[in-house]
Order: structure tokens, then C-alpha cells, then sequence
């Protein structure tokens, strides 16, 4: 899985803004790999987006 995809879900099926990415990305150093609980921790998803999000990740091929 690919730091592209995962903003691409994150972009389009959670309508989750360019501008909250661009936060999360900021606090957590670049690493697409903590973006979700990044996200999460600044509130800028809910725990329910970050539960699909997981899910997402977790259905990803390797």
C-alpha cells in the first residue's frame, strides 16, 4: 500500500480535506504509516473514519 492511495481513500471516500492531510502530514513527520492516528489524535476524523480506515488498510494487498 501506497502513501498515494491511502490519501486517495482518505480524499475521496472519507472527504477527508487537502487542508486536515496536510496537518497530520506536518505532526507526523511524513510517515503515511501514522497518518490515521495522527488524524485521529487532532481530531480531524472520528473514531468511526478511523476504524474504516484500518479496515481499508487491512484490505489492502501487501
Amino acid at each position: 500500500m501506497g502513501k498515494a492511495q491511502l490519501l486517495d481513500y482518505l480524499r475521496g471516500e472519507l472527504a477527508i480535506s487537502n487542508s486536515a492531510i496536510a496537518v497530520a502530514l506536518r505532526h507526523g513527520e511524513q510517515d503515511a504509516s501514522q497518518l490515521p492516528m495522527v488524524l485521529w489524535q487532532y481530531g480531524l476524523v472520528t473514531l468511526e473514519q478511523l476504524n474504516l480506515i484500518f479496515d481499508w488498510l487491512e484490505a489492502q494487498p501487501i
